[in-house]
């Protein structure tokens, strides 16, 4: 019965989490699609929030795809945010 209730609350732990959450503190895989013709300059972490600095796309810029990663120390539970520019 323990284990039970145990899952359960593992269960709503991890669905009541925010993606940024989720990917924070207990690793895996997020996604962040820029606003359309905005150019990545940085990101960061500030707590549980994901802040990112953009400015408008030139012309001459062309899309990309970075990817954010955590590095622990232990090397587990690691975290990785893709962010993808569109025009």
């Amino acid at each position: 019965m323990k284990k039970v209730i145990l899952a359960i609350m593992l269960g709503v732990m991890v669905t009541s989490c925010t993606e940024n959450n989720r990917v924070k503190n207990w690793g895996g895989d997020g996604t962040l699609t820029l606003p359309k013709g905005q150019k990545l300059i940085n990101v960061t972490w500030k707590e549980n929030q994901v802040w990112y600095l953009t400015r408008e796309m030139t012309p001459q810029d062309s899309c990309q795809i970075y990817k954010f990663h955590e590095e622990s120390s232990w090397g587990v539970m690691e975290g990785t945010y893709t962010i993808i520019e569109t025009k």
